[in-house]
């Protein structure tokens, strides 16, 4: 659902109109009550509201969302006519998600809308990792054999992620030190061959399942 606060019933009508030919739910609201009265019964995805407006004016309701925990992580975008930096600058800094600059064209507004819903999304949780008994849980970053804790370092972490995330493909020694140490990382391939064996040991019987892939890396085997 999109809120729409615009004083102006026919631009009001139209931005309801082509929301809705986009797939959208909408509702239009004139001025700040009507909006309190809409998120008093549901929240919306998102608000597109209007600066100038009768009574408290765009700038005043902004603050009034941000300020209410109930309301304060809805995507807002700000429409006005005023186009300067300094007004876009304002609203912005007052916690708008995005600026419209009147007069602007209904795709481009749906377009805007679009993009602030996908930066807005919360990001989606890394999924558990598992490869016979070997379990990561890349958000709480543990790791198990079996029932057992495995404690690793951060380095032995991300090998053996990269690992369980690509079973099966060969990575070779300078893939290794350019994906887990960085490219301007100054050292040796050896340093992958102590970190590939520090971390077979640590994971007892699951280390077999990284395999050493002669004259050219290693890979974790895949499960058949």
């Amino acid at each position: 659902m999109i809120y729409c606060v615009e004083d102006d019933d026919s631009i009001r009508e139209l931005m309801l109109y082509a929301l809705r030919a986009s797939g959208f739910e909408a509702e239009g609201f004139r001025d700040g009550s009507g909006l309190f009265e809409g998120l008093n019964r549901a929240q919306p995805e998102l608000i597109l509201l209007d600066i100038m407006l009768p009574g408290m004016d765009g700038l005043e309701i902004l603050k009034t969302i941000r300020s209410n925990p109930a309301t304060t992580r809805i995507p807002v975008i700000m429409a006005s006519a005023k186009g300067t930096e300094y007004d876009k600058v304002v609203g912005l800094d007052a916690g708008a998600d995005d600026y419209l600059a009147k007069p602007f064209g209904m795709m481009e507004m749906v377009s805007r809308i679009r993009a602030v819903l996908r930066r807005s999304a919360p990001a989606a949780a890394p999924q558990l990792l598992q490869h016979g008994a070997l379990r990561m849980d890349p958000a709480a970053h543990t790791v198990y054999d079996g029932d057992r804790r495995v404690e690793l370092t951060l380095k032995e972490f991300e090998l053996l992620k990269l690992f369980l995330e690509h079973p099966g493909r060969v990575f070779t020694r300078d893939q290794l030190l350019e994906q887990i140490w960085s490219t301007d990382y100054v050292g040796e391939t050896r340093t992958v061959d102590v970190h590939i064996g520090t971390l077979r040991t640590k994971l007892g019987k699951c280390g077999e399942y990284i395999r050493t892939v002669r004259g050219v890396g290693y890979r974790m085997e895949a499960e058949e």
